[in-house]
């Protein structure tokens, strides 16, 4: 469960924004889109070599 402190006077806007934010954070939305359909173990696998290898490059390119 999310709580959000509120204090005296503070605008509603404000303690949405921190709410969604901290909602955001704990990645249920993500998880929700993930289970839709099932994929594949060594699609995963895959799928988190490419990604590794594109930070990889990408924390190269700021070295130089």
């Amino acid at each position: 469960m999310i709580i959000v402190p509120i204090k005296e006077g503070e605008n509603i806007e404000r303690a949405l924004k921190k709410f969604k934010r901290k909602f955001e954070k704990t990645g249920v939305v993500r998880e929700l889109r993930s289970r839709q359909f099932f994929v594949k173990p060594s699609v995963v696998r895959r799928d988190q070599v490419k990604r590794a290898a594109y930070r990889q490059l990408l924390q190269r390119t700021e070295e130089v």
